[in-house]
């Protein structure tokens, strides 16, 4: 039997272990360990990849969306526009800082938060719009940029899946206020443990920012506001410069590994992902459309198709939101997708035989 794991990260360390290696033993050799010249440098070089004139490393990508929101005052009483289909993060992250997710229906086709929708939930509370660029698909930024604009929102990126994805020629990341980074292990352009970061073009804020990630200071013991403990360390950020300078190599490793994809499943019952046009999809996850989705989980493991279901419950449907009585009707379109949506093997080094065997695995089953 093959075996199709749905990432493999091994793979993409056996490419440049030489690198990363010598990454890894340069910042214990010298104790760069919390802070420092990795750090700076990886800053650096992540902005000169966006284009934009600053970085501040944190500890994740949660992490970055909690300072984003707490540097730009936002909190008690106000309301942050969410799409309804995201990890997680995005929503808590806005409770975190003592503000209220409300949640907008997605866009059946691209999945992304529907901007057609966002008037008619926006309120005299509401202080900013995130949305989340889901699987490496961008956004309707122009839209909601121009809606922001006019009823004077913030917006903050959620980048977490969209690492180099591009909307209107512009990379995401570089339309918002603001923009949240992740470089969780399995991302496009991953850490070896937990890291993210803030990126912004607005000085006075991302001075905030990186206050508020070390604990309030930008010199040390001199707290200027209370702040946090959530820090890029040096190890990750070496890493995370290795893997950068592949990224763009990897990315169309991806983009023509979803092509293939999309033409051995086009026409066929699986529902094959949509490109907006004008965009770059980095497909981060390749997500497909399907019945019968948990027999066909279970047919696929029997043939060794590793695959899972990036997200099983639209946002305002999960348990943590059940004080405010939501129902499917109210997300017709989330609620739909999480029924059917699969995400199926893809990663860069990935090669047709094996994604032969997964679509073949697919139709079959």
């Amino acid at each position: 039997m093959t075996n199709v794991p749905f990432v493999d990260l091994k793979a993409q360390y056996l490419s440049i272990s030489d690198e990363i290696d010598k990454a890894i033993f340069s910042v214990i050799n010298e104790g760069a360990f919390i802070g420092g010249s990795y750090v700076s440098k990886f800053e650096k070089e992540f902005g000169e990849y966006l284009e934009q004139p600053f970085v501040i490393g944190c500890g994740n990508g949660t992490d970055s969306l909690e300072i984003i929101m707490k540097a730009l005052g936002i909190g008690q009483g106000d309301e942050v526009i969410v799409p309804a289909l995201s990890w997680f993060s995005t929503s808590e992250a806005v409770s975190a800082v003592g503000a209220t997710p409300v949640f907008v229906d997605v866009d059946e086709r691209y999945f992304t938060i529907d901007p057609a929708l966002i008037g008619m939930k926006l309120t005299k509370k509401t202080k900013a719009i995130i949305p989340v660029h889901l699987y490496g698909q961008a956004a309707d930024m122009k839209s909601i940029m121009s809606i922001a604009s006019t009823h004077g929102l913030k917006v903050i990126e959620d980048c977490a899946q969209s690492h180099g994805a591009e909307f209107g020629g512009k990379k995401t990341g570089t339309w918002g206020h603001a923009s949240s980074f992740s470089f969780y292990p399995g991302k496009n352009l991953g850490a070896y443990g937990d890291a993210g970061c803030i990126v912004t073009n607005d000085e006075e804020l991302a001075k905030v920012c990186r206050m508020i990630a070390n604990h309030g200071q930008l010199v040390k013991h001199n707290h200027v506001i209370e702040g946090r403990n959530s820090r890029l360390d040096g190890l990750q950020a070496a890493i995370l410069s290795v893997k950068l300078k592949y990224l763009e190599n990897w990315t169309s490793g991806r983009i023509n590994n979803a092509e293939y994809y999309s033409e051995l499943l086009n026409k066929t019952i699986v529902g094959i992902p949509a490109v907006r046009p004008g965009s770059r999809h980095v497909f981060h996850l390749y997500v497909v459309r399907v019945k019968d989705r948990e027999w066909l989980m279970n047919s696929l493991k029997e043939k060794g198709v590793q695959t899972f279901v990036h997200y099983p419950t639209a946002l305002p449907l999960l348990k943590a939101y059940s004080t405010r009585n939501y129902s499917e009707d109210d997300f017709p379109v989330a609620s739909m997708l999480t029924k059917e949506i699969l995400s199926i093997p893809m990663y860069h080094e990935l090669d047709k035989e094996a994604m032969n065997y997964v679509a073949k695995s697919l139709i079959r089953a």
